[in-house]
């Protein structure tokens, strides 16, 4: 890399660019920036530079990844004009289903949705907003810290 490179301004444009969440790693395969040291630390910069400043947008943390988001005052005010998240109609009563009854058994989903709450399991176990454990003859599932955070819950 060249020395006259600003690596913050760097970690900047490739969260801006990405259409999810990244992680160090993931920014330093993006940008070549080798130290993931240094891409912490600048992230934790721009973290609360964006906190700070007079902007409509901010780098929102979830579970060790980073994204651009709005600010909560300025979301709710423009959602309507988002696509919504990528998730299938089927998984998002699936989701609503687990966030209310958390710790819920995969065997309990499948009784009240059918068989097809194993697809919408795998959708949303990739997405990361929720989480299994096994449980006797079952699955324990419940929502992750990026569920919360996405879905400002």
């Amino acid at each position: 890399m060249a020395d006259d490179i600003d690596y913050k301004r760097l970690i900047e444009a490739a969260l801006f660019m990405s259409p999810s969440a990244m992680s160090a790693s993931d920014i330093s395969k993006a940008t070549g920036i080798a130290s993931p040291g240094i891409i912490e630390k600048l992230l934790v910069e721009l973290v609360a530079e964006y906190d700070q400043s007079n902007t409509a947008l901010r780098i929102m943390p979830i579970s060790g990844k980073y994204m651009f988001s709005l600010k909560d005052q300025y979301a709710s005010k423009v959602s309507s004009l988002a696509n919504g998240p990528d998730i299938s109609r089927g998984a998002l009563r699936v989701l609503a289903y687990i966030a209310k009854n958390e710790d819920v058994l995969q065997s309990q989903l499948v009784k009240y949705f059918g068989t097809s709450v194993y697809d919408q399991i795998k959708e949303l176990t990739e997405k990361e907003f929720v989480e299994s454990q096994k449980f006797k003859r079952s699955k324990k599932i419940s929502t992750t810290p990026k569920f919360s955070e996405y879905f400002s819950v």
